[in-house]
Protein backbone atom coordinates (compact mmCIF):
# COMPACT_ATOMS: atom_id res chain seq x y z
CA UNK A 1 0.00 0.00 0.00
CA UNK A 2 1.39 3.39 -1.01
CA UNK A 3 0.17 6.92 -0.26
CA UNK A 4 2.18 9.39 -2.27
CA UNK A 5 5.82 8.60 -1.46
CA UNK A 6 4.92 6.74 1.73
CA UNK A 7 5.23 2.95 1.48
CA UNK A 8 3.12 1.07 4.04
CA UNK A 9 3.23 -2.55 5.20
CA UNK A 10 -0.50 -3.12 4.75
CA UNK A 11 -3.77 -1.27 4.18
CA UNK A 12 -5.31 -1.37 7.67
CA UNK A 13 -5.13 1.97 9.53
CA UNK A 14 -6.13 3.46 12.88
CA UNK A 15 -8.58 6.36 12.54
CA UNK A 16 -7.88 9.65 14.33
CA UNK A 17 -10.11 10.02 17.41
CA UNK A 18 -10.11 13.05 19.69
CA UNK A 19 -9.33 12.10 23.27
CA UNK A 20 -8.40 8.56 22.28
CA UNK A 21 -5.56 8.22 19.76
CA UNK A 22 -2.77 9.64 21.87
CA UNK A 23 0.80 8.37 21.64
CA UNK A 24 0.21 5.46 24.02
CA UNK A 25 -2.89 4.18 22.24
CA UNK A 26 -1.20 4.47 18.85
CA UNK A 27 1.80 2.41 20.00
CA UNK A 28 -0.51 -0.35 21.26
CA UNK A 29 -2.35 -0.48 17.94
CA UNK A 30 0.88 -0.42 15.97
CA UNK A 31 2.09 -3.45 17.93
CA UNK A 32 -0.95 -5.34 16.64
CA UNK A 33 0.06 -4.76 13.04
CA UNK A 34 -1.71 -1.51 12.17
CA UNK A 35 0.22 0.02 9.25
CA UNK A 36 -0.58 3.70 9.79
CA UNK A 37 -1.74 5.52 12.91
CA UNK A 38 -3.23 9.02 13.13
CA UNK A 39 -2.90 11.54 15.93
CA UNK A 40 -5.83 13.17 17.63
CA UNK A 41 -6.91 16.20 15.62
CA UNK A 42 -4.58 19.12 16.27
CA UNK A 43 -5.55 22.77 15.96
CA UNK A 44 -3.47 24.63 13.39
CA UNK A 45 -4.07 27.84 15.36
CA UNK A 46 -2.97 26.08 18.54
CA UNK A 47 0.35 25.17 16.92
CA UNK A 48 0.74 28.73 15.62
CA UNK A 49 0.27 30.14 19.13
CA UNK A 50 2.62 27.56 20.69
CA UNK A 51 -0.13 26.13 22.87
CA UNK A 52 1.47 23.70 25.33
CA UNK A 53 -1.33 21.12 25.19
CA UNK A 54 -1.38 21.26 21.42
CA UNK A 55 2.36 20.62 21.30
CA UNK A 56 1.87 17.45 23.38
CA UNK A 57 -0.48 16.09 20.70
CA UNK A 58 2.35 16.28 18.15
CA UNK A 59 4.66 13.96 20.09
CA UNK A 60 5.42 10.75 18.19
CA UNK A 61 7.15 7.64 19.54
CA UNK A 62 9.57 5.74 17.33
CA UNK A 63 7.56 2.59 18.07
CA UNK A 64 4.50 3.97 16.28
CA UNK A 65 6.15 5.13 13.04
CA UNK A 66 4.99 5.78 10.41
CA UNK A 67 2.49 8.13 11.97
CA UNK A 68 0.21 10.83 10.57
CA UNK A 69 -0.72 14.12 12.19
CA UNK A 70 -4.24 15.36 11.60
CA UNK A 71 -4.74 19.13 11.47
CA UNK A 72 -7.98 21.05 11.73
CA UNK A 73 -8.66 24.63 10.77
CA UNK A 74 -10.34 26.70 8.07
CA UNK A 75 -7.76 29.28 7.04
CA UNK A 76 -5.62 28.12 4.09
CA UNK A 77 -2.82 30.54 5.00
CA UNK A 78 -2.53 29.29 8.56
CA UNK A 79 -2.79 25.64 7.56
CA UNK A 80 -0.14 26.19 4.88
CA UNK A 81 2.24 27.83 7.37
CA UNK A 82 1.78 25.01 9.87
CA UNK A 83 2.34 22.39 7.16
CA UNK A 84 5.60 24.15 6.29
CA UNK A 85 6.59 24.03 9.96
CA UNK A 86 5.69 20.34 10.31
CA UNK A 87 7.58 19.53 7.14
CA UNK A 88 10.79 19.86 9.17
CA UNK A 89 9.65 17.22 11.65
CA UNK A 90 11.07 13.92 10.41
CA UNK A 91 8.92 11.92 12.85
CA UNK A 92 5.76 12.89 10.96
CA UNK A 93 5.18 10.73 7.87
CA UNK A 94 1.96 12.27 6.59
CA UNK A 95 -0.28 15.30 7.15
CA UNK A 96 -4.04 14.78 7.21
CA UNK A 97 -6.68 17.52 7.09
CA UNK A 98 -9.84 17.08 9.14
CA UNK A 99 -12.99 17.74 7.11
CA UNK A 100 -15.23 15.36 9.00
CA UNK A 101 -15.45 16.27 12.70
CA UNK A 102 -19.14 16.72 13.61
CA UNK A 103 -18.62 18.25 17.07
CA UNK A 104 -20.70 21.45 17.49
CA UNK A 105 -17.72 23.49 18.73
CA UNK A 106 -15.71 22.60 15.62
CA UNK A 107 -18.61 22.76 13.16
CA UNK A 108 -19.88 26.16 14.36
CA UNK A 109 -16.37 27.54 13.94
CA UNK A 110 -16.46 26.62 10.25
CA UNK A 111 -14.01 23.75 10.67
CA UNK A 112 -14.21 19.96 10.40
CA UNK A 113 -17.31 18.80 8.53
CA UNK A 114 -18.43 22.43 8.02
CA UNK A 115 -15.76 22.73 5.32
CA UNK A 116 -17.85 20.46 3.09
CA UNK A 117 -20.29 23.37 2.64
CA UNK A 118 -17.64 25.16 0.58
CA UNK A 119 -15.96 22.96 -2.04
CA UNK A 120 -13.89 25.91 -3.22
CA UNK A 121 -12.41 26.30 0.24
CA UNK A 122 -11.71 22.57 0.38
CA UNK A 123 -9.54 22.98 -2.72
CA UNK A 124 -7.81 26.09 -1.37
CA UNK A 125 -6.91 24.39 1.91
CA UNK A 126 -5.56 21.23 0.26
CA UNK A 127 -3.58 23.32 -2.23
CA UNK A 128 -2.07 25.48 0.53
CA UNK A 129 -1.05 22.46 2.59
CA UNK A 130 0.24 20.29 -0.25
CA UNK A 131 2.33 23.16 -1.63
CA UNK A 132 3.90 23.73 1.78
CA UNK A 133 5.19 20.24 2.52
CA UNK A 134 7.05 17.40 0.85
CA UNK A 135 5.04 14.93 2.95
CA UNK A 136 1.94 13.24 1.51
CA UNK A 137 -1.24 15.18 2.30
CA UNK A 138 -4.55 13.40 2.85
CA UNK A 139 -8.08 14.48 3.74
CA UNK A 140 -10.56 12.75 6.03
CA UNK A 141 -14.17 13.68 5.34
CA UNK A 142 -17.73 12.60 5.97
CA UNK A 143 -20.40 11.75 3.43
CA UNK A 144 -21.95 15.21 3.85
CA UNK A 145 -24.17 17.14 6.26
CA UNK A 146 -27.57 15.45 6.06
CA UNK A 147 -29.44 12.96 3.91
CA UNK A 148 -29.42 15.22 0.87
CA UNK A 149 -26.70 15.48 -1.80
CA UNK A 150 -23.47 13.87 -0.56
CA UNK A 151 -20.74 16.52 -0.57
CA UNK A 152 -17.89 14.03 -0.37
CA UNK A 153 -17.82 13.22 -4.10
CA UNK A 154 -17.12 16.83 -5.09
CA UNK A 155 -14.87 17.37 -2.07
CA UNK A 156 -12.76 14.30 -2.88
CA UNK A 157 -12.38 15.47 -6.50
CA UNK A 158 -11.34 18.94 -5.31
CA UNK A 159 -8.85 17.40 -2.89
CA UNK A 160 -7.31 15.27 -5.63
CA UNK A 161 -7.11 18.21 -8.07
CA UNK A 162 -5.26 20.29 -5.47
CA UNK A 163 -2.63 17.76 -4.46
CA UNK A 164 -4.12 15.30 -1.98
CA UNK A 165 -2.41 11.90 -2.07
CA UNK A 166 -5.45 10.06 -0.66
CA UNK A 167 -8.89 10.66 0.84
CA UNK A 168 -10.60 8.87 3.72
CA UNK A 169 -14.39 8.79 3.66
CA UNK A 170 -16.60 8.09 6.68
CA UNK A 171 -19.95 6.95 5.33
CA UNK A 172 -22.04 9.00 7.77
CA UNK A 173 -23.35 12.54 7.54
CA UNK A 174 -22.60 15.27 10.04
CA UNK A 175 -26.17 15.04 11.35
CA UNK A 176 -25.78 11.33 12.04
CA UNK A 177 -22.71 11.79 14.24
CA UNK A 178 -22.04 8.12 15.07
CA UNK A 179 -25.63 6.84 14.99
CA UNK A 180 -27.38 4.78 12.37
CA UNK A 181 -25.56 2.86 9.70
CA UNK A 182 -22.61 4.05 7.63
CA UNK A 183 -23.31 4.32 3.91
CA UNK A 184 -20.58 2.34 2.18
CA UNK A 185 -22.19 2.85 -1.23
CA UNK A 186 -20.98 6.44 -1.10
CA UNK A 187 -17.42 5.22 -0.50
CA UNK A 188 -17.82 3.06 -3.60
CA UNK A 189 -18.93 6.14 -5.56
CA UNK A 190 -15.99 8.23 -4.37
CA UNK A 191 -13.63 5.45 -5.45
CA UNK A 192 -15.15 5.55 -8.95
CA UNK A 193 -14.66 9.30 -9.19
CA UNK A 194 -11.04 9.80 -8.11
CA UNK A 195 -7.72 8.32 -9.12
CA UNK A 196 -5.98 8.61 -5.74
CA UNK A 197 -6.29 5.96 -3.00
CA UNK A 198 -9.57 5.94 -1.07
CA UNK A 199 -9.70 4.82 2.56
CA UNK A 200 -13.03 3.40 3.73
CA UNK A 201 -14.23 4.26 7.24
CA UNK A 202 -17.37 3.52 9.24
CA UNK A 203 -18.80 0.43 10.97
CA UNK A 204 -15.68 -1.69 10.56
CA UNK A 205 -15.92 -3.68 13.78
CA UNK A 206 -14.85 -7.19 12.80
CA UNK A 207 -12.60 -9.06 10.36
CA UNK A 208 -15.66 -9.85 8.24
CA UNK A 209 -16.83 -6.23 8.00
CA UNK A 210 -13.29 -5.15 7.11
CA UNK A 211 -13.18 -7.59 4.21
CA UNK A 212 -16.65 -6.55 3.06
CA UNK A 213 -15.66 -2.87 3.03
CA UNK A 214 -12.63 -3.58 0.86
CA UNK A 215 -14.37 -5.92 -1.55
CA UNK A 216 -17.70 -4.11 -1.88
CA UNK A 217 -16.39 -0.56 -2.28
CA UNK A 218 -13.10 -1.45 -4.01
CA UNK A 219 -11.43 1.03 -1.65
CA UNK A 220 -7.68 0.84 -1.27
CA UNK A 221 -7.47 0.77 2.52
CA UNK A 222 -9.63 0.72 5.61
CA UNK A 223 -9.59 2.84 8.73
CA UNK A 224 -10.79 1.44 12.06
CA UNK A 225 -11.99 3.81 14.77
CA UNK A 226 -14.32 3.06 17.68
CA UNK A 227 -13.96 -0.72 17.30
CA UNK A 228 -10.31 -0.36 18.36
CA UNK A 229 -11.20 1.25 21.70
CA UNK A 230 -10.15 -1.25 24.35
CA UNK A 231 -9.54 -3.68 21.51
CA UNK A 232 -6.21 -3.16 19.70
CA UNK A 233 -6.38 -6.89 18.84
CA UNK A 234 -8.84 -6.03 16.08
CA UNK A 235 -5.91 -5.09 13.83
CA UNK A 236 -4.23 -8.45 14.31
CA UNK A 237 -7.52 -10.28 13.71
CA UNK A 238 -8.41 -8.24 10.61
CA UNK A 239 -4.97 -8.70 9.06
CA UNK A 240 -5.03 -12.47 9.66
CA UNK A 241 -8.47 -12.74 8.10
CA UNK A 242 -7.55 -10.65 5.07
CA UNK A 243 -4.34 -12.55 4.40
CA UNK A 244 -5.41 -16.15 5.07
CA UNK A 245 -9.08 -16.25 5.95
CA UNK A 246 -8.19 -17.31 9.49
CA UNK A 247 -10.57 -15.99 12.11
CA UNK A 248 -8.48 -15.57 15.25
CA UNK A 249 -10.29 -15.83 18.61
CA UNK A 250 -11.25 -12.75 20.59
CA UNK A 251 -8.80 -11.93 23.42
CA UNK A 252 -9.55 -13.53 26.78
CA UNK A 253 -10.42 -11.56 29.92
CA UNK A 254 -6.90 -12.24 31.20
CA UNK A 255 -5.34 -10.85 28.01
CA UNK A 256 -7.55 -7.76 28.13
CA UNK A 257 -6.70 -6.98 31.73
CA UNK A 258 -2.97 -7.56 31.23
CA UNK A 259 -3.09 -5.09 28.33
CA UNK A 260 -5.05 -2.65 30.50
CA UNK A 261 -2.34 -2.74 33.19
CA UNK A 262 0.33 -2.00 30.62
CA UNK A 263 -1.80 0.75 29.07
CA UNK A 264 -2.17 2.32 32.54
CA UNK A 265 1.58 2.22 33.18
CA UNK A 266 2.34 3.78 29.80
CA UNK A 267 -0.23 6.55 30.31
CA UNK A 268 1.15 7.41 33.75
CA UNK A 269 4.68 7.50 32.36
CA UNK A 270 3.61 9.74 29.48
CA UNK A 271 1.17 12.09 31.23
CA UNK A 272 1.84 11.77 34.95
CA UNK A 273 -0.19 9.86 37.52
CA UNK A 274 -3.17 12.17 37.93
CA UNK A 275 -3.90 12.74 34.23
CA UNK A 276 -2.86 9.21 33.28
CA UNK A 277 -5.23 7.58 35.78
CA UNK A 278 -8.12 9.89 34.87
CA UNK A 279 -7.69 9.15 31.17
CA UNK A 280 -7.36 5.43 31.86
CA UNK A 281 -10.89 5.34 33.24
CA UNK A 282 -12.50 5.39 29.81
CA UNK A 283 -9.95 2.98 28.36
CA UNK A 284 -10.49 0.44 31.14
CA UNK A 285 -14.22 0.77 30.62
CA UNK A 286 -13.67 -0.24 27.01
CA UNK A 287 -11.27 -3.09 27.86
CA UNK A 288 -13.79 -4.76 30.16
CA UNK A 289 -16.73 -4.74 27.76
CA UNK A 290 -18.11 -8.26 27.70
CA UNK A 291 -16.47 -9.26 30.98
CA UNK A 292 -18.95 -10.27 33.74
CA UNK A 293 -19.84 -7.55 36.27
CA UNK A 294 -18.33 -4.86 34.02
CA UNK A 295 -21.27 -2.49 34.56
CA UNK A 296 -20.92 -2.44 38.35
CA UNK A 297 -17.13 -2.23 38.07
CA UNK A 298 -17.42 1.08 36.23
CA UNK A 299 -18.38 2.80 39.48
CA UNK A 300 -15.07 1.71 41.02
CA UNK A 301 -13.15 2.59 37.86
CA UNK A 302 -14.52 6.13 37.80
CA UNK A 303 -13.54 6.80 41.42
CA UNK A 304 -10.01 5.38 41.24
CA UNK A 305 -7.63 8.34 41.47
CA UNK A 306 -4.20 6.71 41.82
CA UNK A 307 -2.35 4.06 39.88
CA UNK A 308 -2.46 1.71 42.88
CA UNK A 309 -6.24 2.08 43.22
CA UNK A 310 -6.65 1.38 39.52
CA UNK A 311 -4.45 -1.71 39.88
CA UNK A 312 -6.75 -2.88 42.67
CA UNK A 313 -9.84 -2.39 40.51
CA UNK A 314 -8.24 -4.37 37.68
CA UNK A 315 -7.32 -7.13 40.14
CA UNK A 316 -10.91 -7.28 41.41
CA UNK A 317 -12.28 -7.46 37.86
CA UNK A 318 -9.85 -10.28 37.10
CA UNK A 319 -10.87 -12.17 40.25
CA UNK A 320 -14.57 -11.91 39.43
CA UNK A 321 -13.96 -12.94 35.80
CA UNK A 322 -11.96 -16.02 36.81
CA UNK A 323 -14.67 -17.12 39.23
CA UNK A 324 -17.31 -16.78 36.50
CA UNK A 325 -15.33 -18.63 33.86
Amino acid sequence: MKIGSLQLENNVFLAPMAGVTDKVFRVLCKEMGCALVYSEMVSAKGIMHNNRNTGKLLEIDRAEMPAAVQLFGSDPLILGKIAQQLDKNEDIALIDINMGCPAPKIYKNGEGSALLHNIGLVGEIVHAVSQSTSKPVTVKMRKGFDGEEPACIKAAAAAEKNGAAAVAVHGRTREQYYSGKADIDIIKEVKKNVGIPVIGNGDINSPESAKHMLEYTNCDAIMIGRAAQGNPWIFKRVLAYLSSGELLPEPSATEKLAAARRHLDMLVEFKGEHIGVCEMRKHLGWYIRGIPHSAQMRVLINTADTRQKMYEVIKLIEYKAKNIY
